[in-house]
């Protein structure tokens, strides 16, 4: 009789992750994963085990792979799994995962190890060449500094244990990577099934302001001249605009700054918002007496902007002390570890009762309306800087509007466009949450599995969502997309990519006029200051090859032409095939 297949740590390991609402496995296999493999065949043929595997989606890059995790993360709160092939494959996961770990995505990294056995002692035992230089000293210390958790599972007994551990990690405050290694021995092993309690590994919940910290807060925001909230990733929890809008609304000299625009926080369309700066200067930051900063790393660069030495400043965070920060603090006189939604909540309470001294009916309505004014004059500086070139030419302004026009209301912007995040912002004008993502990290590639993982996502929650992806041309280049491309037409991942050309990298130009304004840099092209790209690549030529010619491919550098371009690649979106836009944009504009 033939042998009936094999229960191996494999298998439990799938079972463990789709147990704990894993999903989706964006893998890119290697010598490491027989085992792996031969569990994946397994549940595919045996309708018994298919539901407690999640869906296996196959990546040629790890970078790319890493990203799209993170975005589908983004979107759902739930980890998901990219599975590399040992050190080789982990290092490729480059930057990626510098993003999750910064940027408070959970995802789990699983790679395995060259085998520890070398004459068939165990199954798993060293088969190739290649085993014998893929085994290095420590394989964990390659991420392990940009993880919440790090291990090795060592035998096939406790590997659901294991796997349930890392994504507890994943998903408590500050939510980020976890890192799990096997080597394949361990995942050949052959075992009994077995079960845990799946409700006793759920995350670590964060707690509220202490005492009277929110009657504290409170009481000053509603006292100040001049209060101003500066967050940066509260907008992770959907419900947390709301409560600041509620805040905005009851304090009506409060303004609310975005200092990293990572995530819809507050919305665009309200009197009080201030749009985003990642660290730019802003003249609320030195005119606010009171400034609560709202769970964001980089409020302010003080060689550029600070608050005043009389302001009274309040720290709330679930990482108040950055502990993966070698350089931070912010003077503040008081810092709790909170949740943000909580904390809001409490605020607004307060406000709620008689005990907070307010400004009068008078004062609240001069307030206000200075506030509107001044909303109403940005707004106006905004629309009349994204106006095309006399020559026909246009900026990132202009294409941002443009763009805002013919997408769908509820499409969600997943944007990676560095220095022109704050044109595309302002024009784009996110109002509803979970709608603008940003990458949160500083490893520019991040958008292009991102935006699949967050097409992916809606997808699978049924709500099937317009994703259009804003990426700078260096960073496009980053995004590894001859990946990207072949993975949206295998799995038909229908998504809308502009890039904004404008002929190399802007953002190395920008750090050397903050520091060297007047020197020798300052007064050249960028081709001697190598960063050009000239001759300039075929953009969406190379995601049209990538996508084996079923991927629309434009260009366009007229404003004349723009919008009709556009309209063209929303409805071939729309239509379930992806398009990308080549936009030659004019810098700084």
């Amino acid at each position: 009789m033939p042998r009936k297949p094999a229960y191996t740590a494999s298998t439990a390991f799938f079972e463990a992750l789709a147990a704990a609402g894993v999903s989706h496995a964006f893998v890119n296999l290697g010598s490491d994963h027989p085992a792996i493999m031969e569990a994946i065949v397994r549940s595919q043929r045996d309708p018994a085990l298919k539901h407690k595997f999640p869906r296996i989606i196959t990546c040629p890059s790890e970078m790319v792979a890493m990203s799209m995790a993170d975005g589908y993360a983004r979107v759902t709160g739930e980890p998901q799994v990219v599975i590399v092939h040992v050190d080789v494959g982990t290092q490729a996961l480059g930057v990626a995962v510098h993003n999750a770990s910064v940027g408070r995505c959970p995802v789990l990294v699983f790679a395995g190890l060259s085998p520890f056995t070398c004459e068939g002692e165990l199954p798993g035992s060293r088969t190739e060449f290649i085993h014998w230089l893929q085994d290095v000293p420590d394989q964990k210390a390659i991420l392990g500094q940009y993880c919440r958790y790090a291990a090795e599972v060592k035998t096939p007994l406790n590997i659901k244990q294991m796997v349930n551990r890392a994504l507890q990690f994943t998903r408590s405050d500050p939510a980020g990577p976890a890192y799990l290694v096997a080597a394949r021995e361990v995942m050949e092993a052959e075992m009994e099934p077995y079960t845990i309690q799946q409700d006793h590994w759920r995350p670590v919940e964060m707690g509220a302001l202490p005492g009277t910290a929110a009657l504290t807060i409170a009481q000053a925001l509603a006292s100040a001249s001049r209060p101003l909230v500066i967050t940066g990733y509260s907008g992770r929890n959907l419900a947390c605009p709301a409560q600041l809008v509620a805040l905005a609304d009851a304090i009506p000299a409060l303004q609310v700054l975005d200092g990293a625009g990572s995530d819809m926080s507050f919305p665009s369309d309200h009197p009080a918002c201030l749009g985003i700066k990642q660290g730019q200067p802003d003249d609320a930051i030195p005119q606010a007496d009171v400034i609560l900063v709202l769970h964001c790393d980089v409020p302010w660069v003080p060689t550029l902007c600070k608050p005043r030495d009389d302001a009274r400043i309040f720290h709330v965070d679930i990482d108040p002390l950055k502990q993966g920060m070698p350089l931070f603090y912010i003077p503040a006189e008081a810092r709790y570890r909170a949740d943000a939604l909580a904390t809001l909540e409490q605020l607004n309470a307060q406000l709620t009762l008689n005990t907070i001294a307010q400004p009068s009916t008078q004062v609240k309505t001069q307030q206000a309306q200075a506030r509107q004014a001044a909303f109403d004059a940005r707004l106006d500086a905004i629309r009349r800087a994204a106006q095309p070139h006399p020559d026909g030419s246009f900026g990132t302004g202009f294409l941002s509007k443009t763009l805002a026009t013919v997408c769908p209301d509820d499409t969600i912007w997943a944007v990676e466009a560095v220095t022109n995040s704050g044109h595309i912002h302002s024009n784009v004008r996110p109002t509803a949450p979970g709608h603008w993502i940003n990458c949160g990290g500083g490893g520019l590639g991040w958008s292009g599995g991102a935006a699949l993982g967050i097409k992916l996502a809606t997808d699978k929650q049924g709500k099937a969502k317009f994703v259009c992806q804003v990426v700078g041309d260096g960073t496009y280049l980053f995004s590894v997309p001859g990946s990207v491309y072949w993975i949206s037409r295998r799995y038909n991942i229908p998504v809308l990519t502009v890039v904004l050309n404008n002929k190399g990298w802007n953002a190395p130009r920008v750090s050397l006029q903050l520091l060297h304004p007047d020197g020798e840099g300052a007064q050249v092209s960028n081709e001697d200051l190598n960063i050009s790209f000239h001759p300039t690549p075929d953009y969406a030529g190379i995601a049209r090859a990538a996508g084996a010619g079923d991927i629309h491919a434009f260009k366009v550098t007229q404003a004349s032409e723009l919008e009709a371009v556009l309209r063209d690649a929303v409805d071939k979106v729309k239509a379930g095939t992806t398009a990308v836009v080549d936009a030659r944009v004019i810098p700084g504009s």
